[in-house]
């Protein structure tokens, strides 16, 4: 089970009692980390208000004072399995309450388990879910040993054992997100040097528009990425049988010889994936059925994990039921054993506005996807010796847009990105990453889209209104030398 345990001490002497000081300090965890701080006592953070929750619970429930306590941990956990010391209860959040079976449990699955230690050291334990709306008081205590040892996928009977049939690790290429691989876009692709093509499709569009994309995309003379985004609202009713359906789409793709799909777009929040299901082992089990139904028709398809969204958006929890921090769910997804199942591991990286060998400076603070390096190495440290393949890198640049940059993205008013920089910061990222030796695909976001408000897709664009393309040769000039 995934643990974060963070503790919290009583130092004071029963004699200073009135002048109780509590420290906090961090035990190593297992396999979800959440950002290496300590919740605040303000009245946002969702781990203190869930604490709070937990702690009334058990108030009422035990009739105990705990506004004094000599510790409590949390961390975040999974109850969509029953518990194994009692098989014969239900799952979900009341699968550690004894007297509820079956068919009384709630059907909530995902949330935070606090143990809080009382002034007489008796441990008591509740459940609070992400949203805070669900709280159960358990009598069926959490043994601490069996929770946090380390995941074994070869055990977990969810996910199948991986095809055999990897596509093998390649040199560093780039490419570009089309809206349409129009004459244009295709001139512009050339000069920069790029070799690939993204597209994203819903699978509402359909297995035929897929076979499209791909036989005019190769008729062009480039290669292929899909990233298949799939129905929340199926994922939602019945991951299983949603899984399955899924797959069977990305095979026809994969039959179809695309050279590369990403199962998946940004998992890690709830504009894409089902809210109060996101997880990385949620994730991981799409993943893995995907990734053997290509491997089954076309081992050389390249496959790639889908890429999280860069945020600390989650704060000290790490997850809530709206999402999660990009490193938590990477973490999480390596727990689960989702580098079993993908060639490349995904990653996003579009909010930079410093130069791509910056590691500091940034106006809005020293946040690690502020900079690109720093970025990247939260998919090398959950998932060590596996390439990174950048399925969306891009430089916001609102001159020649004809009015400001929206605010949700105004990042650095003061000293905006200029098309030049624009130029100059791509340029830098590849020649960055090629040299890391562990990236193999950067996609620029994006070749040729124009929206502006309130989604600033065509200030991403490399082709400017206009039609110059100053990033193009900038780019062309790295790749003709070898990155």
């Amino acid at each position: 089970m995934n643990r974060l345990n963070m503790r919290y001490g009583l130092f004071a002497a029963l004699l200073f009692m009135m002048t109780v000081i509590l420290g906090i300090s961090l035990v190593t965890p297992s396999q979800v980390y959440a950002q290496f701080e300590e919740p605040t006592a303000t009245p946002t953070d969702p781990v203190w208000l869930a604490f709070n929750a937990a702690r009334d619970a058990i108030t009422e429930s035990e009739g105990v004072n705990l506004n004094l306590v000599l510790r409590w941990d949390f961390w975040q956990d999974d109850w969509s399995l029953p518990n194994a010391a009692h098989p014969e209860k239900a799952a979900g959040i009341d699968s550690c309450v004894s007297t509820i079976g079956i068919a009384q449990g709630r059907p909530v699955y995902f949330g935070w388990t606090f143990v809080i230690r009382s002034m007489r050291a008796v441990d008591y334990e509740a459940r609070v879910s992400f949203d805070l709306k669900d709280v159960a008081v358990c009598d069926i205590m959490t043994e601490v040993s069996a929770t946090s040892a380390p995941a074994d996928t070869a055990a977990n009977p969810d996910l199948p054992a991986p095809v055999a049939g990897a596509a093998a690790n390649g040199a560093f290429e780039i490419g570009g997100h089309v809206l349409g691989l129009t004459g244009a876009a295709q001139n512009a692709m050339n000069t920069a040097g790029m070799r690939w093509v993204k597209y994203q499709l819903p699978t509402s569009a359909g297995v035929p528009k897929g076979y499209e994309l791909i036989e005019s995309t190769h008729a062009a003379g480039f290669k292929v990425l899909i990233s298949v985004v799939g129905n929340q609202e199926e994922l939602a009713a019945d991951p299983a049988t949603y899984a399955q359906n899924y797959a069977t789409f990305v095979r026809a793709l994969a039959e179809a010889n695309a050279d590369a799909i990403e199962i998946w777009n940004e998992p890690n929040i709830d504009r894409e994936w089902p809210s109060g299901q996101i997880s990385g082992a949620n994730y991981t089990a799409l993943l893995a059925v995907a990734y053997n139904a290509i491997k089954g028709v076309n081992p050389s398809t390249l496959v790639i994990s889908g890429a999280p969204t860069p945020t600390g958006f989650f704060g000290a929890a790490g997850c809530t039921a709206a999402g999660c921090n990009d490193d938590v769910f990477l973490r999480q997804m390596a727990a689960a054993g989702a580098g079993n199942y993908a060639d490349c591991i995904g990653m996003h990286y579009n909010e930079g506005v410093l130069p791509p060998t910056a590691f500091s400076g940034d106006p809005r603070g020293e946040f690690p996807t502020y900079y690109l390096d720093a970025n990247t190495n939260r998919a090398t440290a959950a998932f060590p010796g596996k390439q990174v393949c950048y399925t969306e890198l891009g430089y916001l640049s609102g001159e020649g847009m004809g009015s400001a940059i929206p605010a949700a993205y105004n990042w650095s008013p003061n000293d905006p990105v200029t098309v030049a920089e624009q130029a100059s910061y791509l340029a830098g990222a590849a020649s960055r990453l090629a040299q890391r030796g562990d990236i193999r695909l950067m996609i620029v976001w994006n070749v040729n889209f124009e929206s502006w408000d309130p989604d600033p897709m065509g200030g991403y664009a490399i082709i400017r209104p206009g039609g110059s393309c100053p990033a193009c040769s900038a780019l062309g000039t790295v790749m003709s030398s070898g990155g």
